[in-house]
């Protein structure tokens, strides 16, 4: 039980200390208000209403008119005795037009409440359409298609906005059926295959969007990147062995490619030993960061290391394998991840500077290349977990700690307001995915963590879809 707790605690302080290291805080995505979404106000048809209320004036005036055509009738009556008979054939003429007159006027009255009565009829109607289309969910009837990363840290944040997405009414994929790398992803994304993701990482993926498409078009002006998920959320950059780094005064791979001694020790029990190269575990190809990798080796010079590429989560596994044996080991890694709990930042191994971080040359000329600018490459990391820190505690880690936000088509943003609100609004603590990424490599349910995730941040979620709902 008190390895138990140790072993969360360390857990926790990790966590920490990618939180400090990102500037990321519990505080930054507090709860939205969102005003009320409210049922569109109905005009009724104010011409139809005119023209009742303007025969209904008319048919009034009529039935005054015969009103007083009436009386004068039954005036000249009572004077019958003293008039000519002619006179009085007049005024019996008098007053039965008067009646007609009367009468007519009667049915036009009748007749214009009638259309009155029908306009407000009309208009009820609309009203009652008008309020059943303002409680219909603005994604009813819609279907998107949602891909997500081939790396599973990318997992929950996948999960969690297709289960808002469908809080909306969207018919949303399961993001696990188009699983893709970057290279692949854009492309879809591009050529309406899918609608959105939630896992690029910028400023790396810049170099997607500035692809060119078979028609000539750019990636680019068919998708953008949209909100702001996890600004500087994706702290990365390599990480080596504690006691090796101690041993050899490595603080940079600067001084394990200038140290003949340390690169021997390396390359004795490395991948390929007995090649006189230190080879690191890198990144598998085809995410981007192997790009980024083989740059900064070239920017830099490093003639004695090289990078592995292969599957991530088998050569994670021989690292730390390394690093709990006290073995040289380099390793690329990024939060937030689990990784960070295996290979533990001032227990088993340190972060390893480097001292020229890549620029936009593009060293090795590779389409997108200049968009790999890592400047400047450092990190709020202090010394006991990265020896190359300098006095306030600025890590030169080569890395910019990347934007993990979503990427969508144009049109999709453009003809679902809802759904682009949602991914412009939401917000998400790097901290707190990573210790949901923690469970899921633990062997949760990523669908029931994210479920879960959301009962716990009810009242924040509610306003996200608010907020959405009333851009619809």
């Amino acid at each position: 039980m008190m390895k138990l707790s140790i072993r969360i605690t360390s857990v926790l302080a990790v966590l920490a200390l990618v939180a400090a290291a990102c500037g990321d805080d519990t505080d930054d995505a507090p709860a939205t208000t969102a005003p009320p979404v409210t049922v569109t106000q109905v005009v009724i048809d104010e011409a139809a209403k005119a023209e009742a209320e303007a025969a209904i004036a008319e048919a009034q005036a009529m039935m005054d008119d015969a009103a007083a055509m009436a009386a004068d009738a039954a005036a000249q009556a009572s004077e019958a005795e003293s008039m000519s008979e002619e006179e009085q054939a007049m005024a019996a003429q008098a007053q039965a037009e008067a009646e007609a007159m009367m009468e007519e006027a009667q049915a036009m009255l009748e007749e214009a409440e009638a259309m009155e009565a029908e306009a407000e009829a009309r208009a009820a109607e609309e009203a009652a359409r008008m309020e059943a289309e303002a409680m219909r969910p603005p994604g009813e009837g819609v279907s998107l298609t949602m891909a997500r990363a081939n790396w599973s840290t990318g997992y929950f944040q996948a999960e969690l906005m297709r289960q808002m997405m469908q809080m909306l009414g969207y018919e949303v994929s399961d993001p696990a059926d188009l699983e893709l790398g970057p290279s692949l992803a854009y492309l879809a994304m591009a050529q309406g295959e899918a609608d959105f993701w939630v896992n690029s990482w910028y400023p790396g993926h810049n170099s997607w969007l500035a692809a060119e498409l078979p028609d000539g078009s750019l990636v680019g002006e068919h998708v953008r990147r949209v909100g702001e998920l996890m600004i500087a959320g994706g702290l990365q950059g390599y990480l080596i062995t504690k006691s090796f780094a101690e041993e050899y005064g490595i603080n940079t791979l600067d001084d394990l490619n200038n140290n003949p001694d340390a690169i021997a020790a390396y390359d004795a029990q490395d991948v390929n030993p007995g090649n006189g190269i230190a080879d690191i575990y890198g990144c598998p190809e085809s995410w981007t960061c192997d790009d980024i990798i083989q740059s900064q080796i070239a920017h830099s010079g490093w003639a004695n290391i090289e990078q592995v590429l292969a599957g991530y989560d088998a050569m994670f596994a021989e690292a730390t394998a390394k690093a709990d044996a006290g073995e040289p080991m380099v390793a690329y890694t990024w939060t937030p991840s689990s990784y960070i709990t295996a290979l533990r930042p001032g227990d088993n191994v340190v972060w390893v500077g480097v001292e020229s971080p890549i620029d936009d040359s593009n060293p090795l000329g590779r389409p997108g290349g200049e968009e790999w600018d890592q400047r400047p490459g450092t990190a709020a990391i202090g010394a006991d977990s990265c020896p190359s820190a300098a006095d306030d505690g600025v890590c030169e880690i080569g890395w910019v700690a990347a934007d993990v936000i979503a990427s969508a088509r144009h049109d999709m943003l453009a003809n679902h307001p809802a759904a682009a609100k949602l991914l412009e609004i939401v917000k998400l603590n790097v901290v707190d995915v990573s210790l949901q990424i923690v469970r899921q490599d633990a062997g949760e349910d990523v669908g029931t963590l994210v479920t879960e995730w959301i009962a716990a941040n009810q009242d924040q979620v509610d306003a996200w879809i608010a907020e959405a709902l009333a851009a619809a």
